[in-house]
């Protein structure tokens, strides 16, 4: 949604929320005149109230939608050539996460995730690179897809998450190489097809279902965006007894 669509749904609550404050105060005063204006000034909470109800209303609106969404493209978000998966590939219960290797938050929760696949066995964790925030994190995604090829994802992952200062392609490169990488044959397989389709995949995937933050997980058909392990776990069973 852009600035001007929100500021014109907001204005549109606000008459909505005021035509039923009127509404009200008409029908409950019938015997006597009603001073709108004098209402509003005595009563500003019925109007904030108001607004609070519509915005309530339009994000369970949205989340719906946005579950509906997640249902109906399922099999592309798991699936997909080229994907790095972390945990167990086979794992019953699954959690898709969009990140982004320039992410400080995404950095924060590598931890976090990291843990929940240790004491979860039964966890497929499949990773979603998105490359908005810096002009490295397209070189990142890449290098790490590329090393996909070589059956080091998981390393240079791991490498790339860990790594405590800000990246740099040099870093990525010095990082890969010291992760078990041929760096010559990364390079050479950064713009392959399935690199390409797997960047694409994602990009189009978090446009459908308007993701646009980082780090954004998706766990039993749920948006999840949280850094607490406490969170995510429960999430875990809620899907494992969904089963």
């Amino acid at each position: 949604m852009n600035k001007n669509s929100a500021v014109y749904i907001s204005i549109v609550a606000l008459v909505v929320a005021i035509a039923a404050l009127v509404a009200c105060l008409v029908c409950c005063q019938r015997t006597k005149p009603v001073n709108v204006e004098e209402a509003l000034m005595n009563n500003p909470e019925m109007i904030i109230n108001a607004l609070k109800a519509q915005e309530q209303k339009a994000r369970e609106e949205a989340l719906k939608k946005a579950q509906a969404l997640i249902e109906e493209n399922m099999d592309a978000l798991v699936n997909g050539e080229g994907l790095g998966v972390m945990g167990n590939p086979e794992g019953e219960v699954t959690i898709v996460e969009f990140f982004d290797f320039s992410c400080h938050f995404c950095h924060r929760l590598y931890p976090v995730l990291m843990s929940v696949v240790a004491n979860n066995p039964d966890v497929k964790v499949v990773l979603r690179e998105m490359t908005f925030l810096s002009p490295v994190s397209e070189y990142a995604a890449r290098a790490a897809l590329a090393a996909g090829e070589q059956g080091k994802y998981a390393e240079v992952y791991a490498a790339l998450m860990e790594n405590d200062g800000p990246l740099t392609e040099a870093k990525v490169d010095e990082l890969v190489v010291k992760a078990g990488v041929d760096l010559e044959k990364m390079k050479a397989d950064m713009n392959a097809d399935k690199v390409n389709n797997a960047l694409r995949a994602t990009s189009e995937l978090a446009q459908k279902l308007q993701i646009n933050a980082v780090p954004t997980m998706i766990i039993n058909g749920q948006i999840v965006q949280t850094l607490s392990e406490s969170v995510i776990q429960e999430q875990v069973e809620q899907a494992r007894a969904a089963k």
